[in-house]
């Protein structure tokens, strides 16, 4: 009798659950959205981060449905999740109805993973503090103060290059990544982490340790459709000896700056004041706060410039009549300026803009955008409704790569940002940083990291292609950011100085 009753009772949750995943995927059929048939228990997501970059599954649903809805929908999962390809609800998402789309959705866990508590992560007030807070360290004063830091960087990058007498081929990814580490050390941090001299420092290897890690695009993806439950779980989203590393660097800087009143004009000094002068409890920042934004300005920075650097040297070893030009703008435009590296000389430089604005089309680093809808939104002039609480995403890799909107996408192409040609195009169709009041804090800053970067390697070498150059790129499926999958060797020639 007891194993009947037992039996009965299973065999009810199991029709329970299968009338709820029933249920679950059936939603946006009865939404009205287009979509593809979902698949248990991945949703739209099977082999994401193994198989598929996420880029490659909103690629190939932009191409199903772009053409016939300015909507669509996707399970992430069990969940109802909505990608906006139309340019005009693009900028409604993103800007006209900030106040539905403020928040991303994506996991943050301030009690047990200190470090996801950081400004690209924070909801509502939380957010609206920080980004308040941090504001300031983007200025265009704060970028030239921060501009000799990068240069002087830059230099020793330069030396250690011209050093190697038996230099032939360099791995650009690995040299540029050691450049933004120092760099990015320096600002952040305020410290000096040697990596361009050591590429297995700590600092180094915790970089190389926070993408690295097994399916990362994956795992931000599951914690961020199951929020609740992950935090009740207390899952975290960065492996603990990352995160015991970033708070212990923090925690003894601060404490011996304070000790000695040694003060900086980096990141950290003004999180530093804050965390000490705020009028109000609520405006001071703890210790943790402080450690989860030198850490995102340490991943946000690292990841997207030196992508995007390696990127760029990718498309100007391939194509030597641009970096021709580019060298050659980079030589003009330095002799107006006694030959030296400047922050208003770097400002003159519109082809090098335009050569990396081609790059950032092609691979932009934050491929999606992802925004949470606080209440009910209807789609304008649709009687489509996205649902509160519901995910909704940006394709910006596909949206960049549409042929109708930039025909014959693949080719790299500079003149495609000329003013004239700029002008003509939807303002929504190049947002590599994305658009409105949740764009890209620091996008100002990984721009200037990353000319300086290359103007320094343009007037010293010139990169061609080499046997061992890959034909084209294979992204990383693992990593949520837009990198390289495999090594990019280029060959390199000193030029004279």
């Amino acid at each position: 009798m007891d194993l009947a009753i037992t039996l009965v009772l299973l065999l009810l949750i199991l029709v329970f659950l299968i009338n709820l995943i029933h249920k679950r995927y059936s939603a946006l059929k009865v939404l009205g959205f287009l979509h593809e048939k979902p698949e248990f228990p991945f949703g739209n997501l099977k082999g994401i981060g193994i198989k598929h970059h996420m880029i490659h599954i909103l690629e190939r649903t932009y191409k199903k449905f772009s053409k016939i809805s300015p909507i669509h929908g996707l399970y992430a999962f069990f969940n109802t999740t909505f990608v906006v390809t139309d340019l005009d609800i693009v900028k409604d998402v993103l800007a006209n109805n900030f106040d539905i789309f403020h928040n991303r959705g994506l996991f943050n866990s301030k009690e047990f993973d200190p470090l996801s508590a950081h400004l690209a992560a924070l909801e509502d007030y939380e957010w609206r503090k920080m980004r308040t807070i941090l504001t300031p360290t983007y200025t265009s004063g704060k970028m030239k103060m921060m501009f000799n830091t990068v240069l002087s960087v830059s230099d020793r990058m330069i030396e250690k290059l011209r050093a190697n007498e038996n230099l032939q081929t360099v791995e650009v990814r690995e040299v540029i990544a050691s450049f933004m580490t120092d760099v990015i050390g320096n600002i952040a941090f305020g410290l000096e982490m040697h990596a361009i001299d050591d590429p297995n420092s700590e600092f180094r290897r915790m970089g190389r340790k926070v993408f690295g890690s097994a399916n990362f695009l994956g795992k931000i993806l599951l914690l961020s459709n199951f929020r609740n439950l992950a935090r009740k779980l207390r899952l975290q989203l960065f492996p603990m000896d990352v995160s015991n590393f970033f708070r212990h660097l923090v925690r003894e800087t601060v404490e011996y700056r304070r000790a000695n009143n040694i003060e900086r004009d980096d990141m950290l000094n003004l999180l530093m004041k804050i965390g000490s002068e705020g009028n109000k409890s609520d405006e001071k920042l703890t210790m943790d706060e402080i450690t989860a934004q030198c850490f995102l300005f340490f991943v946000g920075g690292f990841e997207t410039s030196s992508s995007t650097s390696t990127f760029t040297l990718f498309n100007l070893a391939g194509h030597l009549d641009v970096q021709d030009k580019v060298r050659g703008e980079i030589q003009s435009v330095l002799a107006k300026h006694d030959n030296k590296i400047t922050y208003e000389a770097m400002k003159e430089m519109k082809y090098l803009d335009m050569v990396l604005n081609e790059t950032l089309r092609m691979y932009p680093p934050g491929a999606i955008a992802i925004r949470e809808a606080s209440r009910d939104f209807k789609v304008p002039n649709t009687d489509l409704i996205i649902p509160k609480s519901s995910m909704v995403f940006i394709p910006i890799y596909s949206i960049q790569r549409d042929p109708d909107i930039y025909p014959d996408p693949e080719k790299f192409d500079p003149e495609r940002f000329t003013e004239e040609n700029v002008a003509k195009r939807h303002p929504m169709a190049h947002i590599p940083f994305c658009y409105g009041p949740r764009n890209c804090i620091g996008y100002r800053y990984g721009l200037m990291q990353i000319k300086i970067a290359l103007i320094q390697l343009l007037i010293n070498f010139e990169f061609t292609r080499s046997p061992q150059t890959p034909k084209e790129i294979v992204y990383n499926l693992k990593n949520p950011v837009l990198s390289p999958a495999t090594d990019i060797i280029l060959k390199i020639r000193k030029l004279s100085s």
